[in-house]
């Protein structure tokens, strides 16, 4: 064994490494982005969850209710309440998303609480996001409770008993983690077979042979996005279908589902490799992009809500979730997997998914350099 034939090896990588900026700061962030967004993705207080409050009774002691929601809005912020004028709007709303839960004050609340005679407050929650049930459930008992605690002893019993309806059967978190896995399914794909193998393919010739041909540059984006799309496309419907056996999700099989799953799943494909090869599209570096990658993997997956609810996050991490792409392609396979709402539920995430994919593929097509 020859040691200096080692340490000329070791020189050359370490020459290499340091010559490569972006590599050195990539290394650097991966491992303080994971500190600071796992340190406050998980283990946060519920805040700011919409709470849809129907007062169908309009008396004295539901306007009492309504003053106590507002003071926890105001207060613990566990919630933020919505006023509705009518049950079926507030439950429709909780089907597709917009509320996370709906207390109904019901007409003869009043008669029967001064009747002594057990007055009753429904409280309808979206069980298929535990986290957020449960603490809107505690937050709500807690009320119930203040409620029933008299100022003197009475004499006949009026407390107030609280109802739990859960909309959905119960949700396994394997259940709940499936559009989250899902999603990193279609990202990982999009990342090996757009973003690695785009670098390889310039690293090795291949597109400089593509630019000497009369093809125009919006056309190679197109088909090298389009290719990557269809793969991202196979490895989500794969995962989506294999998943959903596995935790036991009903009705899987349904023409409909499975035609909603397909597009959510179409538009997030597109939506990741358009990503990727706008990050990509000026890199030289086959080093980096293995780089780049561990950090938005970090980035993208934490903050879209997949492992817990959005809703826990300091307001600096929402604004990630926001302009993530994970957050919405995540939001709609729930909201189909879980909930099976059709097209209500999903369509503002496709939506965005799509303006998403137009900004960066336009970004692509401006960003590319035909010569190499």
């Amino acid at each position: 064994m020859k040691m200096y034939r080692i340490a000329a090896l070791i020189e050359r990588d370490m020459r290499k490494f340091f010559r490569s900026p972006a590599l050195m700061l990539s290394s650097l962030i991966f491992p303080l982005v994971q500190l600071v967004v796992l340190g406050y993705a998980f283990g946060g207080k519920i805040r700011g969850a919409t709470l849809a409050v129907v007062d169908e009774d309009h008396s004295v002691e539901s306007r009492r209710m309504a003053e106590m929601f507002d003071g926890i809005a105001a207060g613990p912020q566990t919630f933020r309440v919505v006023q509705y004028d009518s049950l079926s709007k507030a439950t429709d709303d909780l089907k597709t998303g917009f509320v996370r839960g709906v207390v109904d004050i019901p007409h003869e609340f009043s008669r029967r609480y001064y009747q002594h005679d057990r007055p009753r407050v429904v409280f309808t929650e979206d069980n298929s996001d535990q986290f957020i049930s449960s603490a809107l459930l505690e937050r709500v008992q807690e009320m119930a409770t203040e409620l029933n605690t008299p100022d003197v002893q009475p004499r006949l019993d009026a407390q107030v008993e609280l109802n739990i309806v859960e909309i959905y059967p119960y949700i396994e978190y394997i259940k709940y983690l499936l559009s989250g896995s899902t999603a990193m399914a279609i990202f990982i794909t999009a990342m090996i077979g757009g973003g690695i193998t785009y670098i390889d393919d310039k690293m090795r010739g291949l597109h400089e042979g593509y630019l000497l041909t009369p093809i125009q540059k919006t056309e190679l984006i197109g088909g090298l996005i389009g290719a990557g799309t269809i793969k991202a496309f196979m490895a989500g419907m794969s995962l989506i279908i294999i998943g959903g056996l596995i935790a036991g999700i009903p009705r899987l099989w349904d023409p409909a589902r499975l035609v909603y799953l397909a597009v959510v799943v179409a538009v997030a494909s597109l939506a990741m490799i358009s990503l990727m090869f706008l990050v990509m599209v000026r890199v030289d570096d086959p080093l980096v992009p293995r780089a780049i990658f561990g950090v938005l993997n970090m980035l993208l997956f934490f903050p879209s809500g997949a492992v817990y609810p959005i809703e826990a996050f300091p307001s600096w991490l929402r604004w990630i979730s926001v302009i993530d792409p994970f957050t919405y392609t995540v939001h709609a396979l729930r909201n189909l997997t879980l909930k099976d709402t059709g097209l209500g539920g999903i369509y503002m995430d496709i939506l965005i998914l799509s303006g998403f994919s137009a900004i960066m593929v336009t970004g692509s097509i401006s960003l590319f350099k035909r010569q190499l």
